[in-house]
């Protein structure tokens, strides 16, 4: 499905403006690590376009500075915020706990923006409390948890509108020669940019296995992968208690010509998050790979191979003891 929708992505479409989008009033979305980076940047794009909001982290008052800068920068905007820790499967399930209970603003929700990650990865191996390793359960499994917890709630949604969506933030590294994801949890050897790739890796491949699980359980839920490029603080606009860059890093990423802001590299998520044009298996990224406008792209070699594909998805469930609740899905969205 996905390089089906490579060859599609040849036809050339009009430019995407992220101060264009289009009007997402009534519509609600979720997103993960919103308090910094990409993830801010994300949620302003979507509540500048009239959409409701859920800015997640696990920071009080990171999460509040960011509510805040938003509604400074967007007028009028819908947010609120969710504490949760990506990295920690009992905050996972106490936050979706809650959006499913309905005690936000709308109980209805039009997509997810799984972004929350670590880029700068410990040099030493660290555990989570439940004993995974820590850059791997914050990047992608955490949100293979989280993703399956709000699987019914997002085909509830479904069933009252177009396909809803969710978003898995991969990366430029899953296409730099790295090896097929095996030791997914570095127990043989730690690295600390191996442990990133890796947990990539893993990422790309459960965001397009996931859709082809969809498909077949007749869900009609889409899920999407979208990377930012090569996109730093140093070339990103100035927010209070968001992005606040020193002069050294302002100059030496200004050096850096392939680079783009993080509110550009934020363009690629958001257009794969609310684009009707977007198909569920498909890869998004910056047209340029490190920068540019976003556009359709050729999966990595490994999240296009079914059978890496499966293994990590049945790893990941032996490590969480969860099974993604298709069935049930398919069931709400009739």
């Amino acid at each position: 499905m996905a390089l089906r929708g490579y060859v599609r992505g040849v036809i050339a479409r009009a430019p995407w403006d992220p101060a264009a989008l289009p009007d997402l009033s009534g519509r609600q979305y979720l997103v993960t690590g919103a308090n910094a980076g990409l993830g801010y940047f994300a949620s302003e794009q979507l509540a500048g376009a009239g959409a409701h909001v859920i800015l997640s982290g696990r920071s009080p008052n990171r999460l509040a500075a960011a509510h805040d800068a938003l509604e400074a920068r967007v007028p009028g905007a819908s947010v609120e915020t969710l504490l949760m820790d990506v990295s920690n499967p009992g905050s996972i399930r106490a936050a979706a706990a809650s959006l499913r209970g309905g005690l936000f603003s709308r109980s209805r929700l039009d997509g997810v923006l799984l972004n929350a990650g670590i880029v700068h990865t410990p040099r030493n191996r660290e555990l989570t409390r439940d004993g995974r390793e820590l850059v791997f359960a914050t990047n992608a499994l955490g949100h293979f948890v989280l993703a399956a917890e709000l699987l019914t709630t997002l085909a509830k949604t479904a069933s009252r509108r177009e396909h809803t969506r969710m978003v898995w933030l991969g990366s430029i590294s899953t296409h730099l020669g790295v090896a097929e994801p095996i030791d997914i949890q570095s127990e043989r050897r730690y690295d600390a940019w191996h442990a990133y790739v890796q947990s990539k890796l893993v990422v790309h491949a459960l965001g397009i296995e996931a859709d082809a699980r969809l498909r077949a359980a007749d869900v009609p839920v889409d899920s999407v992968v979208a990377h930012p490029g090569y996109s730093i603080g140093g070339r990103t606009p100035t927010v209070h208690g968001v992005n606040e860059p020193g002069a050294w890093k302002r100059l030496r990423d200004r050096l850096q010509p392939f680079a783009q802001s993080k509110e550009a590299g934020a363009a690629s998520l958001v257009r794969a998050l609310v684009d009707p044009d977007v198909r569920g298996g498909e890869y998004w990224g910056p047209k340029l790979r490190t920068r540019g406008a976003p556009v359709r792209q050729r999966p990595s070699r490994w999240a296009a191979d079914p059978d890496v594909r499966r293994r990590v998805w049945a790893e990941c469930e032996r490590l969480t003891g969860m099974e993604w609740p298709f069935q049930r899905a398919a069931r709400a969205a009739r």
